[in-house]
């Protein structure tokens, strides 16, 4: 709330709304004539609606942020914020499927209109496309022999349920090192069913076009892959390579950074909200 400066009067963006807490928090900051806009894609989230005239509700993916914003005749804002990855609800919903901790079909969809979930992907994707998603998402170092190991498997079985997918891995997976390998199994598959990391890079791309000057952009990520896209975005105003310059020598990139690092959580906040260890809070203005 800090980060995002906020003015009485302003209009805001909180574009992962969830269980609704960062937006009730920062309802409180705004005048009567304050507004804060929500975006989420998982229909869930609808039931945490506030019943305030300054508040709107938008479901959608935020990678349609620019033009749901132009339909509610908005145009620029003086802040965003986001708060990535899979929502404590969603987490704690065994039906949902994004859990290790619960036996349920391998769903992990946020919105649950979308085209295909984890079973899809388990059961249809080619050996050289899991070993891809399996490298790049989860980072795994037998990313190769753990696609093989499953497109093996469920030539006898499908692959549908928790449980059933623990049980094909366990014999690739490191001793002593299962729950953070299963952790990474599934963020690998839950950013490929949600397309993530795609639309995240959309989402950033129009936050500049959307934010007045010294508006203040908000992002939390949960995994490397996440901050490496907001850290890049923010400092050089693209996602690989070098920052641009002019004729002059000049850089050009449409934010300035609030904080050069990254903030995370202090020992004190990670013993109360132990998902708090792998928070990264990053603050850009624009320039």
């Amino acid at each position: 709330m800090d980060a995002l400066a906020i003015k009485s009067e302003g209009v805001y963006v909180d574009v992962t709304f969830g269980g609704g807490g960062h937006s009730r928090e920062l309802l409180k900051r705004l005048g009567p004539k304050g507004k804060l806009y929500a975006f989420d894609q998982d229909p869930d989230a609808l039931r945490n609606a506030m019943d305030d005239e300054r508040f709107v509700l938008i479901h959608q993916n935020f990678k349609f942020l620019k033009s749901n914003l132009r339909l509610h005749g908005v145009r620029e804002v003086d802040g965003i914020l986001a708060d990535l990855g899979v929502s404590s609800h969603q987490f704690d919903s065994a039906a949902r499927g994004f859990s290790t901790r619960f036996e349920a079909v391998l769903d992990m969809r946020m919105d649950q209109a979308g085209e295909f979930d984890a079973k899809y992907v388990l059961n249809t994707y080619s050996e050289a496309d899991l070993h891809r998603i399996f490298g790049m998402y989860g980072e795994l170092h037998n990313a190769r022999t753990l696609a093989k190991t499953l497109v093996a498997a469920r030539a006898n079985r499908p692959i549908h349920t928790v449980e059933t997918l623990k049980e094909l891995v366990k014999k690739v997976t490191p001793r002593g090192k299962e729950h953070k390998y299963y952790a990474q199994l599934f963020q690998a598959l839950r950013i490929e069913v949600n397309g993530e990391l795609e639309a995240l890079q959309e989402f950033l791309q129009q936050s500049v076009s959307v934010l007045n000057p010294g508006g203040r952009l908000v992002v939390m990520s949960y995994h490397s892959l996440e901050d490496r896209l907001v850290k890049n975005f923010m400092s050089k105003g693209k996602f690989r390579g070098e920052v641009e310059k002019d004729f002059f020598g000049h850089e050009i990139k449409p934010l300035k950074l609030v904080t050069r690092k990254a903030i995370v959580a202090n020992e004190e906040e990670v013993v109360l909200n132990s998902r708090a260890r792998s928070a990264k809070l990053r603050v850009a203005e624009k320039i």
